[in-house]
């Protein structure tokens, strides 16, 4: 067992590398939140990422456009330029939208792609092609999109994926590029999952969906070139949140479990406390009114907060596979990241815990602008990659 934590901050200039490319075509970055598009599926994008053996290292050069915010004295430029330019587009708080309304608003993602095509940062050759696939589940079927590399093998490990947006917000097109960057630097199959969202489907709702993805994926795998002996997970947020839980539910159901876990900026409690919440309350894109928000809209009642698959901090995390947290700093999850990272270690599970210093929650996914969304990614990539024997 063992436990690395460190803490990695922006040394120099903004490395661009392509192997973590931030991805999502020009037609995309103007859809809604929530309107998940498959007509592109099935067929060989031009516009997406490519590995590191061909990424060129150039400059970015993004620069805020304001003060550093009063959250954030530690904000590094081109994470703040983000920020700036998030914040730029003027949208009514989500706090103060219904879940429809807010699933209207422009996200993380769309300002990195206008800060793009402002900048003339371009998008290498995607090295993936994409499926759409149905999944059943109780009351119905969820939509899943499979990315496949174009490597030619005949069989690959698999990744099951879980985005974020607070279990309420965001789709498999705001964090396309996470999933397209695993796909492409692991060499596996990954399958990201639309699991149905709050309020409209209350907690355990997503928990359950997620599960019976993950089933869905060790008894398919084959079909879609995946081998149901190498399968792990990875989550974003309410994604992490997932990923953690559906382990938690292997284990306790006696199915396979997975060979390992990547959980990048979980929520793992309930409590909004803590002194990452208090330090950064107002942090951006999240911030503590927003997590109160999404609260509200998933659970049923406050009861649910002390469920274990939604305080995994509180939980039973005997025999949950080795693991791997990112963490942001100017986050208000970051104090229950570590508090996972302590529990998990003192359950005897295996845990590598990284901090990245001068960024915020969602910066996992923005590799063509931040170079620590590409350390995180190398990172999640090199364990995973072990994790399968490669």
């Amino acid at each position: 067992m063992k436990k690395r934590l460190l803490s990695i901050g922006r040394q120099g200039g903004l490395a661009l590398a392509a192997a973590c490319c931030f991805w999502i075509s020009s037609c995309e970055s103007k859809r809604p939140m929530g309107t998940e598009s498959v007509s592109r599926e099935g067929a060989a994008d031009t516009t997406a990422t490519t590995t590191a053996d061909s990424a060129e290292i150039v400059e970015a050069g993004l620069t805020p456009t304001g003060p550093k915010p009063v959250w954030a004295d530690e904000i590094t430029g081109p994470m703040q330029a983000i920020t700036d330019k998030l914040a730029s587009y003027n949208a009514k708080p989500i706090p103060q939208l219904t879940a429809k309304e807010a699933r209207q608003n422009p996200t993380p993602t769309t300002a990195v792609m206008d800060l793009m095509k402002e900048n003339n940062i371009p998008m290498p050759a995607s090295k993936v092609d994409t499926v759409g696939k149905k999944i059943p589940v109780t009351g119905g079927q969820i939509h899943a999109r499979v990315y496949t590399p174009k490597t030619g093998k005949a069989s690959y490990p698999v990744i099951v994926y879980y985005h974020g947006g607070g279990w309420v917000i965001a789709d498999l097109d705001t964090y396309d590029a996470s999933a397209r960057g695993l796909a492409e630097q692991t060499d596996a199959v990954v399958i990201s999952v639309a699991y149905r969202q709050a309020p409209e489907n209350k907690f355990p709702t997503a928990h359950n969906d997620s599960f019976a993805a993950y089933k869905w994926a060790l008894q398919n795998a084959a079909s879609i070139k995946g081998d149901p002996k190498r399968i792990a997970l990875v989550g974003e947020s309410a994604g992490g949140n997932l990923a953690a839980a559906v382990s938690m539910m292997a284990r306790d159901q006696k199915v396979q479990m997975p060979l390992h876990q990547v959980l990048v900026y979980p929520i793992a409690g309930y409590a909004t406390n803590t002194e990452s919440y208090q330090k950064y309350a107002a942090a951006k894109p999240l911030d503590k009114p927003l997590m109160e928000w999404f609260f509200k809209q998933y659970l049923r009642s406050p009861a649910d907060g002390k469920n274990p698959w939604i305080n995994l901090v509180g939980a039973d995390l005997k025999n949950l596979p080795p693991t791997t947290i990112i963490n942001a700093q100017l986050d208000p999850l970051q104090t229950e990241g570590e508090q996972l990272a302590e529990k998990l270690e003192t359950a005897g599970v295996d845990v590598d815990h990284k901090l990245y210093k001068g960024v915020t929650h969602e910066f996992f996914g923005m590799a063509t602008v931040l170079s620590e969304a590409k350390e995180a990614q190398k990172l999640a990539v090199r364990n995973l990659k072990s994790a399968f024997g490669m």
